[in-house]
C-alpha cells in the first residue's frame, strides 16, 4: 500500500530521520513512539505529503486515500456542525452514519446545528476528525487524537478503528489508547527506526532488552576507544612504536561510532516537598449547584461529597459536563450557590488547562524552576529538567520561544516544587510524554497530601487514583474504587440504563405494583430463598477472588525476582489474572 525507502530528512543541517525504510500494509494499525523531538511528528507529515525528504522515496498507491488529523490545525468558520461534516454529501444514509459518529465523539443532537465558531479548540479537533473518519480513508495519520477526548469518545475511538478496514499510524501518550489499537510498534530513535510487530506493551519489554545490549556494546566501545587513545598518546613519539600507533589510528578513523541513548530519566525518583498538614477534611460540599446564563441553564446542581485528606480521587465524564466548572468553584474562581468549605491549613496548588499561558516569558527554562525551588531540591533543578526533555542547552532557552508542548511540560515542573497539600490537576497529561508521565504519577503516588485529578488518561490514573466522581446530566455520582473498577461499572449501568430507556417507566410502575400486589406466601417464599442462594453464590465468588489475589501477590513475589524466571510463570500469571477478571465479572452480576 506504501512503502518508505532509504528516507532520510535533515533541519539546518541537524539529521532528524537518515535511511528509513519500512511498509505499511492494507489494515494495518501501527504506533510510532519515541521522545518527543525524535520525529514522529515529521514521519506523518512526510507520509501525508506536506513535507519533502532531504532524500529518499516514499511510494504511494495509485488510488490511495489518506486522512491526516495533526497535532494542531487551522479550522474554518461559517457553517453548523452537521454541514461542515457532512459537506457536498446530503445523502440520508451518510447522514445517519455522520450522526452516529458525531454522538460517539461525544456531541448531543442539539449541537448538529450550531455554528461551528461556537465550539472550542478541542471540540474543533473532535468535528477535524469526524470528517476524517467519514471520508473512509485507505490510510489514517492521527497525531495525539485522545488529548481533547473524554474517556467515554476514546473508548468509542478505540471500537470505531478496531473494526474499520483503514490501515492506521498513529502517534500516541495514551499507552491504554496504543494497547487497545495498535498491533504493531516503530520506535524512532537517534534517527533511526526499530520495528517491532508487537502491541505497545510487548515493545516496551523487548525495548528494555535490546536498549540494555546496545548500553552494554557502546561501553565495551568507549573502553576500548579510551584504551587506543591511551596507547597512541603513550607510543606517538616514539619510533620504534610509530607503525602500531598509526594502525591505531587508522582502526579509529574506519570505527563505526555506536550511538545510544544512556538518560534513563523515567526512572528519576522525583518528590514532592513534604505535604503541611491539613485538617482532615480538605474539601466539603454540600449541594452545591452552578448554572449559566440564568437558572434555567444548569451546569451542575445538588452536588454533595467530602474528600478526606490523603485522599486521590479522579473527577470524570463527558466535555462540557462541569469537571473545570467544579474545579473554578474549588480554586474560588467562580461564584456559586450551596456550601463549599476548605479546610483548615488547606494550601492548594493548581494545575490548569491554560497553566502554560501563565508562564513569564522573559525568563529562562533553568531560571523559571530555581525561582520556586527551594531547599536540597535546587541541588537536582538539571536532574529534573532532564527527566522533562529540558536537558542540556534547552534548560538556558528562554520561555518565549517554547512550544505549547514544552510551556506545558515547565509549568507541570514548577507545580512539582510548589509547597501544598491539596494538588489539583486540570488535564495535566495532554503535553506530556510518556516518561514524563511516569515520573509525574510516581511523584502523585508518593505525595502525602490530597490530590483531585481532571483527566481522560486511563493509564495514568490506574493505581493512582481510589475514588472516582462521575459528571454527567448535571449530576455528580461517587464511585469507589479505581479507574478500572468504574469503567466496568459504568458499562454494566449504561446497559441497563438503555434497557429503561426501550420501556415507558409510569406503565412499568403499574404493572409492577399490580404483581407485587398479587404475590402469594409462596412466591414471597421463594424469591426469599433465591436471594440468599444469590447471597451465598456472591459470597463464594468473594472467597474465590481471595484465594486468587492471595496467589497473585505470590506470584508477582516471585516474578520480581532476578533468577528462576520460566515461561510457566508468566502463564501462571495471566492464567490468574484473568481468573480474577472473570470472578469480578461475575461477582457484578450477582450483586446487580
Amino acid at each position: 500500500m506504501l512503502s518508505i525507502d532509504h528516507l532520510s530528512i535533515e533541519f539546518l543541517s541537524q539529521t532528524v530521520l537518515e535511511d528509513i525504510s519500512f511498509l505499511i500494509n492494507k489494515k494495518e494499525r501501527i504506533a510510532i513512539v519515541g521522545k518527543n523531538g525524535a520525529g514522529k511528528t515529521t514521519m506523518l507529515r512526510l507520509i501525508a505529503g506536506e513535507m519533502q525528504p532531504t532524500s529518499g522515496t516514499i511510494s504511494r498507491d495509485a488510488d490511495l486515500k489518506i486522512g491526516y488529523l495533526p497535532q494542531v490545525m487551522l479550522h474554518k468558520d461559517g457553517k453548523t456542525l452537521i454541514n461542515e461534516v457532512l459537506g457536498d454529501n446530503q445523502d440520508a444514509r451518510f447522514k445517519a452514519e455522520a450522526d452516529r459518529t458525531l454522538i460517539g465523539l461525544g456531541f448531543e443532537r442539539k449541537d448538529m446545528d450550531r455554528s461551528c465558531s461556537e465550539f472550542s479548540g478541542g471540540w474543533r479537533m473532535r468535528i477535524e476528525l469526524a470528517k476524517i473518519l467519514l471520508s473512509h480513508p485507505d490510510l489514517l495519520l492521527l497525531d495525539e487524537p485522545t488529548n481533547h477526548l473524554d474517556i467515554e469518545s476514546i473508548q468509542w475511538l478505540e471500537e470505531f478503528l478496531a473494526q474499520s478496514s483503514s490501515a492506521v499510524l498513529l502517534v500516541s501518550h495514551d499507552r491504554a489508547f496504543l494497547d487497545h489499537v495498535t498491533t504493531r510498534t516503530i520506535e524512532i530513535s537517534l534517527g533511526h527506526i526499530y520495528d517491532y510487530n508487537v502491541s505497545y506493551t510487548e515493545f516496551r519489554k523487548l525495548r528494555q532488552e535490546r536498549h540494555e545490549q546496545q548500553v552494554r556494546a557502546y561501553l565495551n566501545q568507549q573502553k576500548m576507544i579510551e584504551d587506543t587513545e591511551a596507547f597512541i598518546e603513550r607510543f606517538r613519539y616514539k619510533a620504534t612504536k610509530a607503525v602500531q600507533v598509526q594502525s591505531r589510528i587508522k582502526q579509529l578513523d574506519r570505527l563505526e561510532r555506536l550511538e545510544v541513548d544512556l538518560e534513563d530519566n523515567s526512572r528519576l525518583n522525583l518528590k514532592f516537598p513534604p505535604a503541611p498538614r491539613s485538617g482532615d477534611f480538605p474539601v466539603i460540599i454540600e449541594d452545591l449547584a452552578k448554572t449559566y446564563n440564568g437558572a434555567d441553564h444548569p451546569v451542575i446542581s445538588g452536588v454533595t461529597f467530602t474528600i478526606r485528606r490523603g485522599e486521590k480521587v479522579a473527577f470524570v465524564g463527558r466535555n462540557g459536563e462541569g469537571k473545570t466548572t467544579l474545579v473554578r468553584c474549588i480554586m474560588d474562581q467562580l461564584d456559586y450557590l450551596g456550601t463549599l468549605k476548605i479546610g483548615h491549613n488547606v494550601k492548594i496548588g493548581y494545575f490548569a488547562q491554560n497553566e502554560a499561558s501563565l508562564l513569564d516569558e522573559s525568563k529562562t527554562v533553568f531560571e523559571t524552576i530555581d525561582y520556586v525551588a527551594t531547599g536540597d531540591i535546587r541541588l537536582k533543578i538539571r536532574d529534573i529538567l532532564g527527566a522533562f526533555m529540558f536537558g542540556g542547552e534547552a534548560s538556558d532557552k528562554k520561555v518565549k520561544v517554547l512550544s505549547g508542548g514544552e510551556r506545558s511540560r515547565l509549568a507541570m515542573i514548577r507545580l512539582l516544587l510548589s509547597p501544598c497539600n491539596l494538588l489539583i490537576l486540570d488535564e495535566p497529561t495532554n503535553h506530556l510524554d510518556m516518561p514524563s508521565k511516569d515520573v509525574l504519577k510516581a511523584a502523585l503516588k508518593d505525595f502525602d497530601g490530597t490530590v483531585i485529578c481532571v483527566s481522560h488518561d486511563r493509564d495514568f490514573l490506574d493505581g493512582l487514583v481510589e475514588k472516582v466522581y462521575e459528571f454527567g446530566g448535571g449530576k455528580v455520582r461517587e464511585h469507589l474504587g479505581g479507574i478500572y473498577d468504574f469503567l466496568r461499572s459504568k458499562k454494566m449501568s449504561s446497559l441497563h440504563e438503555l434497557e429503561k430507556k426501550d420501556n415507558n417507566p409510569s406503565e412499568n410502575s403499574i404493572k409492577e405494583n399490580a404483581s407485587t400486589a398479587k404475590l402469594s406466601y409462596e412466591q414471597q417464599k421463594a424469591e426469599a430463598a433465591a436471594r440468599r442462594k444469590k447471597e451465598k453464590q456472591i459470597a463464594e465468588v468473594e472467597t474465590a477472588i481471595a484465594h486468587l489475589e492471595d496467589e497473585q501477590k505470590q506470584i508477582e513475589s516471585l516474578l520480581s525476582e532476578a533468577v528462576n524466571q520460566t515461561p510457566d510463570n508468566f502463564q501462571r500469571y495471566e492464567r490468574i489474572k484473568h481468573e480474577i477478571e472473570q470472578k469480578m465479572y461475575e461477582w457484578e452480576l450477582l450483586s446487580e
